[in-house]
C-alpha cells in the first residue's frame, strides 16, 4: 500500500494505459502532490483492460460495462494500487466489495464530438445513406433517432485510428467525446454535438478516484477528498443514481446528464430503442442547493419515469 517515509508518501495510482487515461491519471498525481506540499506523490501503474484488448467488437459481446475498469479494481482490491483513476462513464454501477469513489475533479465539456473530413457541422449534415463508425449503442441509437437513413459500422480505437480509419475510407464520420479531446489538447478535431440533441452517457467528462476507504489513513482520505469539485459530485451523484436505477449496462441505449441553469439543477435522461425509432426522455429539475442526497432521488426518479413509461421492460441489443 502506501510507501515511504513519515515525510513523504508515495500512493499507486492505477489507470489504462491508453494516452487519455495517463494523462488523467497524471493530472491526479499533479494534483495531489500539489496539495499536500509534495508530500505526497503518485507513481503511475498501467493496466491493459478488457475493453483495450478490442478492436472490432461490441462491449456486449465481451462482457459490456466493467471491461475498462476490471484489472484496476482487482489492483486496488489486492493491494496492487492505492487508488484508482477511471472515466465515470466507464465504471459500472455496482462497485467492487470494500472499494467507493472517493473523489469527482472538475469536470470537463461532457457533450459527444462529431469528426468527419469533410468540414460537416453535424450529423444532420451527412449525404443520404452516410457511413457513421461507432461502438457506443447510445451514439448508434441516437444517431438513427436523427437520421434514420445513415448506416453504422463499429468503430473502436484512440483519436489517431479513428482518423486514419475515416482517412481511409471505412466511414464518413465518427464520435469521441469533447472532455477527451480537451485533456489532449485535440477538441479542434470535432465539433460539439448539442446535449439537447445526444444526451451524454452518465459520468461523461468526469474522472473518478476509486480506492478501498478502510485500507488508507485518514490524512491520505482526507487529502483524495480535497481533489472534490462540488458541482462536479452532485452531478455525478443524481447520473449515478439514474445509471443504477435502469441497472445501466452496454446493452441499452441510455444517456443521463446534470447541469446547473437559471438557477436551478436540471437532469435530463433518456433510453432509446435499438434503432433509434422511439425514445423515452424524462427531465428533472431540483434547487441549487440540494443535497447530494436530493441529486440522487432527482436522477433515480428520471429512471423510474422512463421504465413506467417503457412499460417496465427497457428495450435492448441482441448480441451481434
Amino acid at each position: 500500500m502506501v510507501a515511504g517515509s513519515a515525510s513523504r508518501l508515495t500512493l499507486k495510482i492505477g489507470t489504462r494505459g491508453s494516452p487519455l487515461a495517463l494523462v488523467q491519471a497524471r493530472d491526479v498525481a499533479a494534483d495531489l502532490e500539489r496539495l499536500s506540499n509534495g508530500e505526497v506523490t503518485g507513481e503511475i501503474v498501467t493496466f491493459t483492460t478488457g475493453g483495450d484488448k478490442l478492436t472490432t467488437e461490441r462491449l456486449i459481446n465481451a462482457g459490456g460495462k466493467g471491461l475498462f475498469t476490471r484489472e484496476i479494481d482487482a489492483a486496488v482490491d489486492d493491494g496492487r494500487c492505492d487508488i484508482g483513476v477511471h472515466s465515470l462513464k466507464d465504471v459500472p454501477g455496482a462497485l467492487p466489495d470494500g472499494q467507493a469513489l472517493l473523489a469527482y475533479p472538475l469536470r470537463e465539456d461532457p457533450r459527444d464530438g462529431f469528426i468527419n473530413r469533410a468540414g460537416l457541422k453535424s450529423p444532420k449534415d451527412l449525404p443520404k445513406n452516410a457511413t457513421v463508425g461507432t461502438a457506443s449503442l447510445r451514439r448508434e441509437s441516437q444517431t438513427l433517432a436523427m437520421r434514420p437513413d445513415l448506416n453504422i459500422v463499429t468503430f473502436r480505437g484512440n483519436v489517431q485510428t479513428r482518423l486514419r480509419k475515416l482517412d481511409e475510407g471505412q466511414a464518413d464520420a465518427t464520435y469521441l467525446a469533447m472532455a477527451g479531446l480537451q485533456r489532449l489538447d485535440m477538441a479542434h478535431v470535432a465539433e460539439p454535438v448539442p446535449v439537447k440533441e445526444m444526451i451524454p452517457a452518465a459520468g461523461q467528462g468526469i474522472v473518478a478516484i476509486a480506492a478501498r476507504p478502510d485500507d488508507l489513513d485518514q490524512d491520505i482520505l482526507d487529502l483524495i477528498h480535497q481533489l472534490n469539485h462540488a458541482e462536479t459530485r452532485l452531478a455525478a451523484m443524481a447520473e449515478r443514481a439514474f445509471l443504477v436505477e435502469l441497472d445501466g449496462s452496454c446493452r441499452t441505449a441510455m444517456g443521463g446528464h446534470a447541469w446547473q441553469e437559471e438557477g436551478v439543477w436540471k437532469f435530463s435522461g433518456e433510453v432509446l430503442k435499438p434503432d433509434g425509432s422511439h425514445r423515452w426522455v424524462h427531465q428533472g429539475v431540483a434547487q441549487i442547493d440540494a443535497s447530494e442526497a436530493e441529486m440522487a432521488a432527482l436522477g433515480r426518479q428520471a429512471g423510474e419515469q422512463i421504465r413506467a413509461a417503457a412499460g417496465g421492460n427497457l428495450p435492448a441489443f441482441d448480441d451481434v
